[in-house]
């Protein structure tokens, strides 16, 4: 079992622009925080939604099934609640009525305790223009980086 789990969604801020972020526990079954423990868990192509009694799930988040388990495993994309104080629940559903911003999960990782919890963040959909910036910004730190290595050498 791995110490440090951290899963990643490398796309969020490149496709986003993340505007606050929240930590949320995860409700989960037996097998599947065993398999998050092992890693084996993918937020690649999932977001957060809400339902009609105001509870926000995350969807399409991928679990694998637990190696060890009997016929009792869990299934690898439910749908899974995320837990948030009733202040914050009620903000961002507000913030996703209104303006149209959209909920992404950045990471999922074990706390000190032992629980699984995920950092989502309320975001707003990059344009294309945005993104071509991004990738300009980036390559150009990357040529700097290159020239000041040059000249410490």
């Amino acid at each position: 079992m791995q110490k440090n789990i951290n899963i990643r969604n490398k796309k969020a801020s490149f496709q986003y622009e993340l505007l606050e972020t929240y930590v949320a526990g995860i409700v989960l079954s037996g097998t599947e925080i065993k398999s998050i423990r092992l890693g084996k868990a993918s937020i690649a192509e999932s977001f957060c939604e809400f339902n009609e009694k105001g509870e926000l799930f995350v969807i399409n988040m991928q679990i694998d099934e637990y190696s060890h388990a009997s016929h009792f495993n869990h299934k690898p994309k439910a749908s899974r609640k995320l837990l948030l104080n009733k202040k914050e629940l009620n903000k961002l559903h507000k913030e996703v009525r209104t303006s149209g911003l959209t909920i992404v999960p950045l990471n999922v990782f074990i706390n000190e305790r032992g629980y699984a919890k995920m950092k989502i963040a309320l975001a707003k959909g990059k344009k294309l223009y945005d993104k071509r910036e991004a990738i300009k910004e980036r390559e150009s730190k990357v040529r700097l980086d290159r020239i000041k290595k040059s000249f410490n050498n």
